[in-house]
């Protein structure tokens, strides 16, 4: 399954080099993570989003400058199916940015969307009555309840103010444990450590969590 980064920090850092260690992370991978990719980043008051069907490793027009949030995802399509730049991620609207990695079999859910993880953002997005990490929490607990087995379901959802990471997993937590890194100013979420100084840690299965 896919490949998931977010950076959010206090201070403006440079894009290139998480999008580098993202792609790292990807090229890397026990499965293939080639199915294009995208990201999207502040600047100023408004979202940016770049998406490119090519793997992240052979993208040249990766975007630089620098930001305080970035989510980036790199995609391993299920099934190796619906490969178009459309369906990368991130998905986003005007406020919330939304990244999605894992396996539901068998949900029972209704929602618009064009891929399984569409449908899941904009269930999510019905919760949402200005909490974000609530709306996570609740949202995650029905389609929980709604599937028949959770392989994995890794998401970072963020919005300006803050970035709310829901994991779990049944499987194979070598490869769907996600993992962050924290300091005073700076949030790191990642599907695999990398060096960006300091020390990682695993990121607990089956919580919710909101920064």
């Amino acid at each position: 399954m896919c490949r998931l980064l977010c950076v959010r920090s206090a201070n403006e850092f440079d894009l290139e080099g998480h999008l580098e260690a993202l792609a790292r992370i990807a090229r890397d991978s026990k499965e293939y993570q080639g199915h294009g990719w995208g990201c999207a980043w502040r600047e100023g008051d408004a979202w940016r989003r770049y998406h490119d069907i090519a793997p992240i490793w052979e993208d040249r027009g990766r975007p630089s400058g620098r930001s305080r949030l970035l989510l980036a995802h790199a995609r391993s399509a299920f099934r190796d199916e619906g490969i178009r730049v459309e369906n990368n991620m991130p998905f986003l609207d005007d406020t919330r940015v939304f990244i999605f990695n894992g396996e539901l079999q068998g949900v029972r859910i209704r929602e618009e969307g064009r891929i399984g993880a569409e449908k899941i953002f904009n269930f999510i997005k019905r919760f949402d009555r200005g909490d974000l990490g609530e709306a996570l929490r609740r949202a995650t607990r029905v389609i929980e309840k709604r599937t028949r087995y959770v392989r994995a379901m890794n998401i970072v959802l963020a919005n300006p103010h803050a970035v709310c990471v829901a994991s779990s997993f049944r499987e194979d937590p070598g490869y769907f444990q996600m993992h962050r890194l924290r300091s005073a100013d700076t949030l790191i979420v990642c599907s695999s450590p990398y060096e960006a100084g300091g020390d990682w840690e695993p990121v607990a299965n089956g919580s919710v969590a909101r920064y």
